[in-house]
């Protein structure tokens, strides 16, 4: 069973957060990750060769992380995999007792450390999802039977802050129509912008967790701005990061801040980071300890 499902059906507010695997065999890193999240978070993301750069896989990943104590989110992109390998991940994923799965496209391979590699992308995110949900239901992509079928919570991913909100809205109705049960969203920064994608969002029947990346800089923030299509850091933000005497401390109020503003009508949110899980598992501390009302963490 999900208890990221479980959390959501039963109306709690959630806060997910996110796992780097290792680039090598070594599950130290992982160990260490499910150490700082186990108690906190209520899901925690295993990335799939994120930026196409080669790293532990997926489904080893979560696997441990599950060992340690976290529920984990695998992310599974369709780049690197044609639709027989996909589904045999799945299967064995599920085997392995992880139950929450984000299908994503993934990042192309020209962005990553191996860019003389070949791409598949044999399914997109659309039916990647969809195939998902015929697991689910007992079946393969070609409709034959399973023998043991999945329970998977499918999860997907969408930008709300995109500058067209409606190509957005029909991208979530399509995923919905493909099986997604829940969405977490690309970086919100703008909570006005946030909330009126959110309601015409729960009309299609699925769970929205608001994205948050942590800021470690105003420079960070220009450059999101400046090379992430979609992602936009409001200018008061940046002057504040501007101003600050300690950026990074800022940053860190800055999620909290965008947390307890979602809180007040949200599912919940994910947190993201690049190499911040320390900081990730300080903003939970602090959010439950500061705001018990609003985030139950798991027990640990």
């Amino acid at each position: 069973m999900s208890l990221l499902k479980d959390y959501l059906k039963g109306g709690k507010f959630v806060i997910t957060a996110e796992a780097g695997p290792p680039k090598g065999t070594s599950s130290e890193k992982l160990k260490r990750s499910a150490n700082l999240y186990r108690g906190k978070a209520v899901a925690v993301n295993l990335t799939d060769n994120q930026r196409a750069i080669v790293k532990m896989s997926p489904v080893a990943s979560a696997s441990i992380l599950l060992q340690g104590g976290v529920e984990p989110i695998m992310q599974l992109t369709c780049r690197d995999r044609n639709r027989l390998a996909l589904q045999s991940e799945l299967l064995g994923a599920y085997a392995l007792g992880i139950r929450n799965v984000l299908a994503l496209t993934g990042d192309h391979i020209s962005s990553g450390d191996h860019p003389q590699a070949k791409p598949v992308f044999d399914l997109d995110s659309f039916t990647l999802i969809s195939t998902i949900k015929k697991l689910n239901e007992g079946h393969d992509f070609n409709d034959h039977p399973l023998d043991g079928k999945t329970d998977y919570f499918i999860g997907g991913v969408i930008n709300p802050c995109s500058a067209n909100m409606e190509l957005q809205l029909l991208r979530l109705e399509k995923k919905v129509k493909a099986g997604v049960q829940f969405i977490q969203t690309q970086a919100v920064y703008d909570v006005d912008i946030f909330h009126k994608f959110y309601k015409e969002a729960k009309k299609m029947n699925t769970y929205i967790l608001a994205g948050i990346l942590l800021l470690k800089s105003a420079k960070m923030a220009r450059f999101l701005n400046a090379k992430v299509p979609g992602v936009r850091v409001p200018d008061h933000l940046i002057e504040i990061l501007d101003r600050s005497y300690d950026p990074a401390e800022e940053g860190i109020k800055i999620v909290k801040d965008l947390i307890y503003s979602v809180a007040e009508f949200g599912d919940g949110v994910h947190l993201m980071s690049v190499g911040q899980e320390e900081k990730l598992a300080r903003i939970l501390k602090e959010v439950i300890e500061e705001k018990p009302g609003i985030y139950q963490p798991p027990e640990d």
